[in-house]
């Protein structure tokens, strides 16, 4: 089994955090750090996953390759869903899926830097599996 709980407590440590969740293909949670958010990180998870399915269809209809990264930018924060799989499997059984949210005066830049380097681990820790 991946750990996620050690290398996400990176992720949590930046600047801004608000949560995060780690989702298989099919939107299952897999890891969940909303504590004191007030949020239903799990849920909002899941629905970014699913608008997230449906970008990367749109993307492939119109000929160019599968979505690996979506940001929502909004004027109270940025939420963010990147694939775990960017350029590396086909199998959408393999897939994961990591989500963040982040205040608007939190670092971004760092946090988008960290989310992929979390993305291409665990797809190193997947292939080990």
């Amino acid at each position: 089994m991946i750990d996620f709980e050690t290398p996400m407590h990176k992720l949590a440590a930046v600047s801004g955090y608000i949560g995060s969740a780690v989702l298989n293909y099919m939107g299952e949670t897999l890891y969940l750090d909303e504590d004191n958010t007030g949020v239903d990180v799990a849920y909002c998870a899941t629905i970014f996953s699913d608008a997230f399915k449906m970008i990367s269809e749109s993307s492939l209809d119109i000929g160019f390759s599968e979505a690996d990264f979506v940001e929502t930018r909004t004027a109270d924060g940025h939420i963010f869903l990147i694939s775990s799989t960017a350029y590396r499997s086909s199998e959408s059984h393999d897939k994961l899926n990591i989500f963040a949210i982040f205040r608007d005066d939190g670092n971004i830049a760092l946090a988008k830097m960290l989310m992929s380097r979390l993305a291409d681990s665990f797809m190193d820790e997947m292939s080990k599996l």
